[in-house]
């Protein structure tokens, strides 16, 4: 029987993008993070030129990512959040090849990579079944 953290890893590998959340000072911020499951762990990809890995490295964050907004017509909507050590980390060049091209700009800066490493603690599997209609989901803002 698969327990939650091989079915989020599972869900994980399907998108490519989450957010990784943390705090400093004791106010929490959001993160967007590019990822790939490796093994029993999350390998992100971040913009260095915010600093919030130096935040997020040597302490316990969450990270989640969903299907909701991409979700086709018929398939299940999900949502997966994992909780966990955050650690520095240095890719293979395996690993750097699964990640792909990064954004040329973040913010009008030019793109710069840093990685971390989430060995995960605690995982949440949400399931919002199947989408009825072809109802765009956006269409409820207008």
């Amino acid at each position: 029987m698969p327990t939650d953290q091989h079915i989020a890893a599972g869900l994980l590998g399907r998108v490519a993008h989450g957010r990784v959340a943390a705090s400093v000072r004791a106010l929490p911020f959001l993160a967007p993070a590019r990822h790939i499951v490796v093994a029993d762990r999350l390998l992100l990809r971040m913009h260095k030129g915010h600093g919030h890995h130096r935040v997020c490295a040597g302490s316990v964050v969450a990270y989640g990512a969903d299907n909701l907004a991409s979700a086709p017509v018929g398939t299940e909507r999900w949502s997966v959040h994992i909780v966990g050590w955050c650690e520095s980390a240095e890719p293979t060049d395996a690993q750097l090849e699964r990640f792909g091209p990064g954004p040329l700009r973040v913010d009008g800066s030019p793109f710069e990579a840093v990685y971390l490493e989430i060995a995960p603690s605690l995982a949440t599997v949400h399931s919002l079944g199947i989408t009825a209609s072809a109802t765009h989901p956006n269409e409820h803002n207008k």
